[in-house]
This record gives C-alpha cells, structure tokens and sequence, in this order.
C-alpha cells in the first residue's frame, strides 16, 4: 500500500522530477559550490517564468553549460552565446545567458575572496538555515541582492535571490501541512 505524504500545495505531483526536487532539494543545505552555482543559474534563468519549466529544462541546461563549471562559462564567447541562442533545449534569453557568464565570473571573485562562494552565502545567517513561511522576498534576500548587485552580478533581484536561497537551503519555507516542516 502506497502512503502519500503531504507535501508543499506548489509541488505538482503528477511531475516526478518537482516531487524529487521538493523532496530532496528545495530547503535542504547545500555547500557545494559547484552545486550553488548551478542553482544560481538556474534561478537567474527562472525570472518570469515557472520553476517547474526550469526544473524541467535542468539536464538540458547541464549540457548546455558545461555541467555549470564556473570556470569553462566565464570564458565563453560571443561564438558561445550564439550557439547557446540556438539551443532549443534551454531558455533561449541572450540578457539571461550574458548574465550567466557574468555572474560566473564574479562568482569566482567571491571564491578568491572568501575561500569558496559556500563561506560567502551562508556568512550571512551565521551557517544556520532560517525556517519561515514563504515570502517571496526578505529582508536577508535584499542584503545579498544589493551586495551580489554591487559585486557585478545581474539577475539577482531580491526575489531571484529569495527562491535562490530557498533552493540551497539557507531558508527552509516547508508549508506546516508538509511532512519535511519544520518549527
């Protein structure tokens, strides 16, 4: 006998992979940089559509950045950017993908910075993960907003980096119905 737990009202449980990440990923810490940047991405790539489309789309966009090596898509090229205009496969954004390389590149200054990007985000609350209810936008999401705004990054905006933190598990906002809430 199958039992089905409750989980958070925007998991849409006929989509596998959105059980899986709700289940495995969203809310749980993450301190891999390779890992943090890949949902940097990924986020960034959200803004005006569903994360269920991006989520979708995420093997796809492993492909298409290199596996998200912070590295190999700092280098890219405008021949790069052109190619990835043409994958069908991702979200097809040129301001989206330029900022990707961008981005990649200040990541890398936070690494040489603070060590790893992992020390940088998680500096802000101390390593702790803060529970609360969903808010689309903090009071911690504007503070890293403006700071990774004012370090050169785009398509950082206070609720981009809201989900984002959500993502790695710097806020844990499991609705009270949900089996993985916590108090």
């Amino acid at each position: 006998m199958k039992i089905n737990k409750k989980r958070c009202r925007w998991v849409n449980l006929d989509n596998e992979n959105y059980v899986k990440y709700h289940d495995h990923v969203w809310g749980q810490a993450t301190h891999d940089d390779k890992e943090l940047f890949e949902m940097l991405v990924l986020e960034s790539f959200q803004a005006g559509l569903s994360w269920e489309c991006i989520l979708n789309k995420q093997q796809s966009f492993q492909d298409a950045f290199d596996q998200f090596d912070v590295i190999a898509v700092s280098h890219y090229t405008h021949e790069k950017v052109e190619v990835l205009m043409q994958d069908a496969s991702i979200v097809r954004n040129r301001r989206k993908i330029l900022a990707t390389i961008q981005n990649a590149k200040v990541f890398q200054d936070i690494q040489k910075e603070y060590g790893t990007f992992d020390a940088y985000i998680w500096k802000f609350t101390d390593g702790k993960t803060i529970y609360e209810p969903d808010q689309g936008s903090s009071d911690l999401s504007k503070q890293i907003s403006k700071d990774l705004k004012k370090r050169g990054m785009n398509f950082v905006g206070e609720t981009i980096i809201y989900s984002y933190l959500q993502a790695i598990g710097v806020l844990d906002c499991h609705e009270p119905e949900c089996y993985l809430y916590q108090k």
